[in-house]
């Protein structure tokens, strides 16, 4: 390991553990398996959780894990070191995130850890974190580090137990008991081998989709492909298939399912900006007045696409935890990302789910007399560009995401300081953010024209440019 800001600390063997602050993110804890996390580290991270949760008067926790080949040996250190805290541990296995969320609710625990690296490559792992319902982020996710670094941490006369469970069948119960459609689709399911590959398929069968599927088997070494559906090409095998199996939909899911991507069967890919439209004014036409959360990377046509059907329209920060506590604190009915994570409170729980996500897409579009294609392809559409990701200069993007601030100034726009610089003119709209996870400046255009799409970048990079000659725009 390889930090020299690591914190050494003894282990119970007497051995020196490193731990490294790198890896205490803004949404999680990730690192390189092997570089900055190991079996040793995971014990520490599971005492620090357990010492919160003792703190708080909580005693029982769900952990779940996704397919990659580290995970067994990460959790039984995740384990150890909640025990040893006096924690019980409800192990419901290899599962998806959104099914540890849905355990920690059905069982009354209220605390879970998903162990996922998510989308990023099979080397990394890592700890989505919720303690008695809240989702730790920021400086919650600081304060594990500190607790560690300074050895605080708790350790219980008695050690916890731990408890094995399935809690699948329980959560494809409580989709089918809820949703049906109301004529069968043929689907075209691909997992990209993450963990969704076997509960994914399953719950669009009990609802009654017709599935075919596309690199289902778990697998934690990614043969196929990237498990990432915000990447274009990451739907080059999924449209394929849909146009060869002759499918109405194509379905695309994360490595550890919290996300959706959508394929229509004339290969098009619904950004996750327009299922959200899809799903308001679904959610809207029982809900008048509900408020509507998505995060500033989303289209510029969401607020009167949202405010015309008599919903509340509310822009906020990109970050499925900061998307969670925002939701929680204005009882919003949904939420959504242009990461395509999407959290429904009407008939669900909340939390970001891309298995559930998926059941109420196919819900909408078997109610409809058209077809799929047809529904999905009149959702408003601007010209957009995808994420444009730029080096940090510095590799500093929130301190060059300030200066942009304070530089730009943009005649006859509306400014929305959020998260980054948003700018929306009244024929388009572009972004400039700082990325949370990595090193990185992340843009984004829209406009209602090509002509519209490049004076807006144009102006952007004048002031771009003019703050550091050497970016390398890409635009």
């Amino acid at each position: 390991m390889s930090h020299s800001n690591h914190v050494k600390i003894p282990d119970a063997s007497g051995r020196t553990l490193e731990v490294s602050p790198s890896i205490f993110r803004a949404y999680d804890i990730r690192g390189i398996v092997g570089k900055d996390l190991d079996q040793g580290v995971a014990v520490r991270i599971g005492q620090a959780i357990g010492s919160l949760m003792h703190e708080k008067g909580l005693n029982e926790i769900v952990c779940g894990r996704d397919g990659r080949l580290t995970g067994p040996a990460l959790m039984a250190g995740l384990i150890e070191g909640l025990n040893s805290a006096g924690i019980n541990v409800i192990d419901i296995g290899l599962a998806p995130s959104p099914l540890t969320y849905f355990a920690a609710y059905s069982t009354g625990a209220g605390s879970c850890v998903s162990l996922t690296g998510s989308h990023n490559p099979p080397d990394y792992n890592g700890f989505k974190i919720v303690v008695g319902g809240d989702t730790l982020s920021g400086e919650t996710i600081t304060d594990l580090y500190n607790r560690i670094s300074s050895n605080a941490l708790h350790v219980a006369s008695t050690p916890g137990s731990v408890e094995h469970r399935d809690v699948s069948q329980a959560y494809v119960d409580r989709i089918a008991s809820d949703i049906k459609l109301a004529r069968p689709l043929k689907v075209v399911v691909d997992a990209g081998n993450g963990v969704a590959g076997e509960l994914g398929p399953r719950v669009l069968r009990a609802i009654g989709a017709d599935v075919n599927e596309l690199f289902c088997e778990i697998d934690g070494t990614f043969p196929n492909h990237h498990p990432d559906p915000s990447e274009p090409h990451n739907l080059v095998d999924l449209i394929a298939r849909v146009a060869s199996d002759n499918a109405d939909v194509g379905l695309a899911f994360d490595g550890d399912g919290d996300r959706l991507g959508v394929i229509t069967s004339d290969g098009q890919n619904i950004f996750p900006d327009r299922l959200l439209m899809l799903y308001a004014d679904d959610i809207l036409s029982r809900n008048p007045g509900a408020m509507i959360v998505y995060d500033v990377k989303c289209t510029g046509a969401m607020h009167d696409w949202v405010a015309t059907r008599g919903g509340e329209p509310l822009m906020w920060k990109t970050g499925h935890s900061l998307i969670k506590a925002k939701m929680r604190e204005t009882n919003a009915a949904m939420a959504g990302e242009m990461s395509g994570h999407f959290f429904f409170k009407e008939r669900w729980y909340g939390f970001d789910d891309g298995i559930y996500s998926a059941a109420r897409t196919l819900e909408i579009l078997a109610k409809s007399d058209r077809s799929a294609a047809d529904v999905l392809n009149s959702l408003p559409n601007g010209i957009s560009t995808p994420e444009i990701k730029v080096d940090a200069p510095e590799g500093n993007p929130h301190k060059f995401v300030e200066r942009f601030v304070d530089a730009a100034s943009f005649d006859g726009a509306r400014v929305s300081t959020i998260d980054g610089l948003r700018v929306d003119f009244p024929d388009g709209w572009g972004l400039v953010r700082a990325s949370n996870t990595t090193p990185i400046l992340v843009m984004r255009f829209e406009a209602e024209t090509d002509a519209a799409l490049a004076r807006i970048q144009n102006d952007f990079r004048k002031v771009l440019l003019d703050l550091d000659p050497g970016l390398n725009l890409g635009f």
